[in-house]
């Protein structure tokens, strides 16, 4: 019988059966968030049950143990972190206009940090442009004041997004390319 690390290829639907039922509510309208907490085996994010739920729920956030470990709350690691949904409820109608650019450009340079952070662990930090150093700068902000957050603090989405520009404009303008120009002219370095 076809298997993935052991686990049969119906895993995928007895999942996404079990999930399915603990949704239903047929004497009550509305919805119900279903919160399933996964640990994985060595912290493998592809093994079969998180990877399936992944793809099952309407999306996944993942935790950091680096993170946790420098102090940083909550220690959500934003890379493998995802909604499905959440391209339906931001923009001018629902959050604001320049969200989803943000949002993009956000996750492109942080996604560029790591790849500076293993670079920098070969040749040294002192050893980076320095473009890299700005970025290296960005993924400590953007880490401590973007993701880290007080346990009591109680942020709006306006100041999620206005930090969220304020540490992009760590980076020299050239390096924006997810975000519009007239978008850059209205945040950039505010």
């Amino acid at each position: 019988m076809p298997s993935r690390k052991g686990y049969p290829g119906y895993l995928y639907s007895d999942l996404a059966a079990l999930y399915e039922r603990t949704g239903r509510i047929n004497t009550s309208t509305g919805s119900i968030t279903q919160l399933p907490i996964l640990t994985m085996p060595n912290d493998d994010i592809t093994h079969p049950v998180p990877d399936l739920t992944g793809y099952i729920t309407e999306g996944q956030i993942t935790l950091s143990r680096e993170l946790f470990q420098q102090g940083i709350y909550p220690p959500i690691s934003v890379l493998p972190s995802l909604s499905r949904l959440m391209k339906d409820g931001i923009g001018a109608e629902f959050t604001r206009a320049d969200h989803a650019h943000l949002s993009d450009q956000l996750y492109a340079a942080y996604a560029h940090v790591q790849d500076i952070r293993s670079l920098a662990s070969v040749i040294g930090e002192e050893e980076l442009t320095p473009v890299d150093r700005a970025y290296m700068e960005y993924g400590r902000a953007f880490e401590e004041q973007f993701i880290g957050q007080g346990e009591a603090e109680n942020r709006t989405i306006e100041e999620t997004l206005d930090i969220g520009w304020r540490i992009l404009s760590k980076l020299p303008r050239e390096e924006l390319t997810r975000v519009s120009d007239a978008e850059i002219r209205e945040h950039y370095g505010k």
